[in-house]
Formats: C-alpha cells, structure tokens, sequence
C-alpha cells in the first residue's frame, strides 16, 4: 500500500508562516511521507531569487515586482514586523537557538525531494516569471494541487 502524501497551500508570504510550512514540511519528508508544497499568489514570493532579474514586463506587473518582497531574506513577519525590525530580531533569535534558516529549510526540501510547485496562474496575475524564480521547482496550476491533495491523508493552507 502507497504511503498517503502530504500537501501544503503556501499562499502567505509572511517569514513565520513561510518558516512553519518549511518545518512542518521538512518534518513530514524525514518521516518518509511524500510532500507537495504548491505556492500560489503571495506565497510566490518565498520562491523569487533575491537577485533582480531583466525580464520583459508591462508597468502593471513592474508595479507589482517592486512592491512585493524579493525572496526568502526579504520576506517580513506577519505580526509585529515594525519596518523590518520584527524579522531581523527574529532570524537573530533563530540563530541563538540553532534554529536554521528560511534558505536553509528551503535547501533541505531540495535534498529531502519535497515537491515545490509554483502556481502558474498566480505567475500571470502577478507578473512573476520563471525566471525570477528559483531553481529545481516545477510549475502548475490548482488541477494538479488537488490531484496531489485527493492522495494526502494530511493537507493544509498557511
């Protein structure tokens, strides 16, 4: 009998929300379950590299490039960010405690062969492309989220 799955709606971009999927993710993958995180508006942007990549855009989707946060070390807390602060005093307590990083547990999804697929229609609304995005992640749309999820006896939206 095939182990059920767990899947994952990443839909904040929030660090603490985008932490806790990347926790309970990596937890759920070194217990043998398979797992697929699908990233969807928002949560797209735990996926952008940090680096600004020239990709041909219109001004609406310019606009909203410049707006939102430029990958994981970007990405502000959902309560108590104050400007940035709020993040920076928490990766500083991650580290006093051994905590690893956001890049960190987004590294050991790669290595622990944890599904990351980027909703493609999200992309479109957003004006995010492929290439602002990061390496070994595939591309989707809901079909194939909920195709995952009917197999998951675990599935959850953060």
């Amino acid at each position: 009998m095939e182990q059920k799955k767990a899947t994952m709606i990443v839909f904040d971009g929030d660090l603490d929300k985008a932490l806790a999927s990347f926790i309970i993710a990596t937890g759920a993958a070194a217990m043998g379950k398979p797992v697929t995180m699908f990233f969807t508006f928002w949560g797209l942007n735990v996926l952008r590299k940090d680096e600004h990549i020239p990709v041909k855009k219109n001004f609406l989707e310019k606009m909203f490039g410049k707006m939102m946060p430029r990958g994981p070390e970007k990405l502000g807390l959902s309560k108590m960010n104050f400007g940035g602060a709020g993040s920076k005093l928490m990766k500083h307590m991650m580290k006093k405690h051994n905590v690893v990083s956001l890049n960190e547990l987004i590294e050991m999804a790669k290595e622990l062969d944890i599904k990351m697929v980027a909703c493609t229609m999200s992309m479109d609304v957003m004006g995010i492309q492929k290439e602002e995005l990061i390496d070994g992640i595939e591309y989707a749309g809901v079909a194939t989220y909920l195709a995952e999820a009917e197999e998951g006896n675990v599935n959850l939206f953060i």
